[in-house]
């Protein structure tokens, strides 16, 4: 695979509702931050969320990671892919419970419309277990197609199904909780 020619600044969504939540966002954070291709920026705080789709299933927690990588997007993605199947994770269920979900939400100014990967995410614009993370550590102005994050967000119904859980949104505090 081809290398990108220069960094993309990248957002990741983070979920997970099986088994310790937290200690799955962790894992997979430190093996990103581990990654030598991949710098963390910034880390939202955590928040637990009711399901969405599936809704026979426990409540997760997610959180968004802005990071920044010369990766290319496909590299990027079966990095995060590999780091889900060595956390476990299974797809018995579409939206169905998982011990880690990782998602490149947006990489950079980038649109990509392939069999196996989509950016931006293509369902992150009715989420708000996904934009409202987003908004702790977004700094890109507006979204692709000239979207405001806070205008999608008051947009949208069910802000009550989302609690802030674990406040981290720093470096520092990133630093505290992998550690």
């Amino acid at each position: 695979m081809e290398r990108s020619k220069h960094t993309a600044d990248v957002y990741i969504g983070l979920g997970s509702n099986i088994g310790c939540r937290e200690s799955y966002l962790r894992k997979a954070l430190e093996r990103i931050d581990a990654h030598p291709a991949i710098q963390i920026l910034r880390c939202s705080d955590i928040y637990e969320t009711e399901p969405v789709g599936y809704v026979e299933q426990d409540a997760f927690l997610n959180m968004v990671v802005a990071v920044r990588t010369d990766l290319s997007p496909v590299e990027l993605l079966g990095f995060i892919q590999q780091t889900e199947r060595l956390l476990g994770r299974t797809r018995d269920i579409r939206w169905g419970p998982r011990t880690i979900d990782l998602d490149i939400l947006l990489f950079g100014n980038e649109q990509i419309r392939q069999p196996h990967l989509e950016i931006p995410h293509p369902r992150m614009w009715d989420r708000l277990f996904v934009l409202i993370p987003l908004a702790d550590v977004y700094e890109g102005g507006r979204l692709p197609g000239n979207v405001s994050l806070e205008e999608r967000i008051n947009q949208l119904e069910g802000k009550e199904g989302i609690v802030r859980w674990k406040e981290i949104r720093s470096r520092k505090g990133l630093e505290h909780f992998v550690n």
